[in-house]
């Protein structure tokens, strides 16, 4: 097939080398100039957690390796609190863990392992402003395809061509809470996601190859603690610093950092259809989803996969109702577990009830081979989204039952092996029972 993919993104430029390699034509069509080209902002872009499902599909197309020797691996999360500072592994050995890696790194590489597949040909600076059927037109160009696929982005423009001719249903919903991003000079203990979940703000940070690590503060667009509050230096710098605590000390920068850009916004897209008629929409021009589960490219990378088993299997017309079939309602479930995530982010992580319910899940997960948490399941397989939440809640009622049968003896003997005191593992699972946990 002649196939014209919009947008050069991680998606985009993933799913050509796919297409490529089983005998199909790629053109890709990108609004933007090349990024291999510049030097500006793209490319201290914050950092992004390669998990099991980005790293699979890497591995299809031979690029693991390459995007792993630019990564740093992040065991667990080092949460700062209250002058304290915990670690709360991910998983229950040293084989689960994320990946960090800057996403302009991984999209350059993507691209030129794009590129140096004949079959593919990649179009910079060409916006597309028209698609009939499947003629695809820019301002100065028109591409023939005999499918063409929207990797264009939440604000996608194939999207909004599709919608066009199809009942269809689209649901943007923007967060109130926007984001700025700052850099934290090298820090010890280095592999692992940090996180500083204040009462008014969050903030979690990346690590580089470089020991440093890339920020991202979130807070409420509006208030006088919001980013439209903080525009003065010294308020700003007396809330930073009542907020986040340590981070004052470790950034000495920090209020010109925060106060050198306007605030990023967050947004969600859940549409349907996805396709229709030999048009088919990827990533977050199907899905997009908040940042704070970090599955937003390793979905955007599992569509690719996907889509091109779909197409080897089915005829054209039949392939594309069958991708959106097997992958709508596991990106439905990712977008309600990235938006929990982000309370769990600000809230919960400096719970001694959340903290106590993360080192039985632990202890379970090595007592019980068949035993694992919903973000081991998320984060560390490839079990489709949908089905890990299923099985997490299975095990919660398991063990909701487990504490109910066993009585105050048992708890405590449970607790033992997972380093507790009885009282806090009742409270924990009265709190689970509850749904307070």
């Amino acid at each position: 097939m002649n196939v014209v993919i919009v947008g050069a993104g991680m998606a985009g430029t993933m799913l050509a080398i796919r297409l490529a390699r089983r005998g199909h034509r790629v053109d890709v069509v990108e609004r933007r100039g090349d990024p291999r080209g510049t030097n500006g902002p793209d490319a201290a872009s914050i950092s992004v957690g390669l998990s099991e499902r980005g790293r699979a599909a890497l591995r299809d197309i031979g690029l693991l390796d390459e995007a792993l020797a630019h990564s740093v691996p992040m065991r667990g999360r080092i949460v700062h609190h209250s002058g304290r500072v915990t670690y709360q592994p991910y998983g229950a050995d040293d084989t689960e863990v994320l990946h960090a890696v800057r996403r302009h790194d991984l999209n350059i590489a993507l691209l030129d392992a794009a590129e140096s597949v004949p079959r593919v040909r990649l179009w910079f600076g060409h916006r597309v402003t028209g698609l009939a059927g499947t003629e695809v037109r820019t301002q100065d160009r028109t591409f023939s395809a005999d499918l063409v696929v929207g990797a264009d982005g939440a604000y996608s423009t194939v999207r909004t061509h599709l919608h066009r001719r199809v009942g269809a249903e689209l649901h943007q919903t923007h967060l109130d809470w926007g984001y700025r991003e700052f850099t934290i000079p090298a820090v010890d203990r280095p592999e692992a996601l940090h996180v500083w979940p204040g009462r008014r703000g969050l903030v979690v940070a990346h690590p580089n190859p470089d020991g440093s690590l890339t920020g991202t503060v979130f807070l409420p667009f509006d208030g006088d603690t919001g980013f439209l509050g903080l525009r003065d230096p010294a308020r700003a710098g007396a809330f930073l610093a009542e907020e986040f605590g340590d981070l004052t000390d470790l950034v000495p920068d920090l209020v010109t950092q925060f106060l050198a850009h306007e605030p990023g916004s967050l947004v969600s897209v859940r549409t349907a259809p996805w396709q229709h008629d030999r048009v088919v929409l990827i990533g977050d021009a199907a899905h997009a989803v908040l940042p704070f589960y970090g599955q937003g490219m390793n979905a955007a990378f599992e569509d690719c996969a996907v889509l091109d088993a779909c197409l080897a299997e089915h005829a054209p017309g039949d392939a594309l109702a069958a991708f959106e079939a097997r992958r709508r309602p596991h990106t439905d479930v990712l977008a309600e577990l990235s938006a929990r995530n982000f309370v769990e982010l600000r809230d919960r992580v400096r719970s001694p009830v959340f903290l106590a319910r993360k080192r039985i899940d632990l202890a379970l997960g090595r007592l019980l081979p068949g035993w694992r948490t919903l973000y081991a399941m998320i984060s560390h397989s490839s079990l489709p989204y949908g089905d890990a939440l299923a099985r997490a809640r299975r095990q919660d009622r398991l063990l909701a039952g487990l504490a109910g049968l066993a009585g105050l003896a048992g708890l405590a003997g449970l607790a033992g092996l997972a380093g507790l005191g009885g009282v806090t593992l009742l409270a924990a699972a009265r709190r689970k029972r509850s749904g307070r946990c």
